[in-house]
């Protein structure tokens, strides 16, 4: 037998009774982003593996076993689907010296790809919001992102979300601090697992983020950053917290929170969830002063965040935040060449004034006609027959109330399926 054709494992279908959800969420937050001036930035999917290898680190589990890379054979290019994207928006940046003269509020939404094992909130192709402040120096745009989500899960009707905000401090803080922390787990090498053991010489940060619950006593007592942190990174954090207050925004101090990127310094945050289990960041961003320098441009401070399309969905389903789908305003029913004619003409003229109307195609008997209707979820049913197109009438038949049917001109027919 001939195997079925089956989408890939961890890429899934948008099916049309889902669609409304992702398209009032892509509403919401385009009406969110423009109240705080942010514009969009569109860039390619695929795009050269260094790019993400320069920017993203090539000690991370991005680098090294999530990415979708391979050999263009046209031309002998590495390329690779993007992972995230940040680091693509600042390829763009630089490539079109957008930083010139004013700093950017940027966003961007699309499919992100990492090949990782698919669960419940976390997929091989997922979607992301990334919004990205560049150029900006000081702590008020860190609390601006903040603030900013605050307002989204509002206006998206999310709730029980947690806060925490942390630092990394600025590049010789980690230094130090990263010396420190190998010294530490050095010592105690034959209880890490082998994630940790990987990284111990090369990204000894992330270990501190690890789940195992066999090591979370030895995390606990290591070194904290903020003892090695310099004084304007203190200062830094201290703004924001003062900030953050001041507009309400409550949060929790986290000193042990990390970012699986290596371009982050300075603030870091994420918004958690208790309802989808282990995934529960539905947002984490932070400050990445170093990457626009980094990857070839002008030095340029920078703050940003990301959030998880498909997580925020979740979450309004558990937040009971589901909104109904679109229906017809009317299903035309239509039996005859003459009233076929007719039907297209009201159809038409009742579109030109702003109504959803299915007209129905295919031919069939009026009962089968008007069972069509019924399923269609249309508020009326809009019939024609011979009668109807000698008096320039239609029989208007509602399907969601019990009242009864009405012959209705068809020049009111638009302000009657306005009421």
């Amino acid at each position: 037998m001939t195997k079925g054709v089956k989408a890939i494992r961890g890429m899934n279908d948008v099916l049309p009774d889902e669609v409304h959800q992702w398209q009032f969420f892509e509403q919401t937050v385009q009406d969110w982003l423009a109240m705080y001036g942010y514009r969009n930035i569109r860039t390619p999917v695929i795009e050269y593996t260094d790019l993400f290898v320069r920017s993203i680190g090539e000690v991370t589990d991005i680098v090294e076993k999530e990415m979708y890379s391979f050999i263009d054979h046209l031309n002998n290019d590495n390329l690779s689907l993007r992972p995230e994207g940040t680091a693509s928006c600042v390829r763009a940046v630089i490539e079109h010296n957008l930083l010139y003269g004013s700093p950017q509020r940027l966003y961007y939404t699309g499919p992100m790809f990492r090949h990782e094992r698919p669960q419940k909130g976390r997929y091989r192709q997922f979607h992301q919001v990334g919004v990205e402040a560049l150029g900006f120096e000081g702590p008020d745009i860190d609390a601006e992102l903040i603030i900013m989500c605050s307002r989204l899960w509002k206006m998206l009707g999310i709730t029980g979300l947690r806060l925490e905000i942390g630092t990394l401090g600025n590049m010789e803080s980690r230094v130090l601090y990263r010396k420190r922390l190998i010294k530490y787990f050095e010592e105690y090498v034959d209880q890490l697992d082998e994630d940790a053991n990987r990284r111990l010489h090369t990204n000894p940060l992330r270990i501190l983020d690890s789940k195992n619950p066999a090591m979370q006593s030895i995390i606990e007592r290591a070194p904290k950053l903020i003892d090695d942190l310099d004084e304007t990174s203190r200062l830094h954090f201290e703004t924001l917290q003062r900030i953050l207050s001041d507009q309400g925004i409550q949060f929790e101090i986290n000193l042990r929170l990390v970012r699986g990127l290596d371009y982050y310094n300075r603030t870091v945050f994420e918004w958690i969830t208790d309802k989808l289990g282990a995934q529960s960041a539905v947002c984490a961003g932070g400050r990445y002063d170093g990457l626009v320098e980094q990857m070839g441009g002008r030095p340029a401070p920078a703050c940003g965040f990301a959030m998880g399309i498909e997580r925020l969905l979740a979450l309004m389903h558990e937040c009971d935040k589901m909104t109904e789908p679109p229906t017809p305003d009317a299903y035309i029913v239509h039996h005859g060449d003459q009233a076929t004619d007719y039907a297209w003409e009201t159809a038409e003229l009742l579109r030109n004034s702003g109504h959803r109307v299915v007209l129905h195609c295919g031919g069939g008997s009026f009962k089968s006609q008007m069972k069509k209707a019924n399923t269609s979820r249309a508020r009326y049913a809009i019939i024609i027959g011979s009668d109807e197109v000698m008096t320039q009438e239609v029989t208007l038949k509602p399907l969601r109330t019990a009242d009864e049917q009405t012959r209705v001109d068809v020049r009111a027919l638009s302000s009657v399926l306005r009421v």
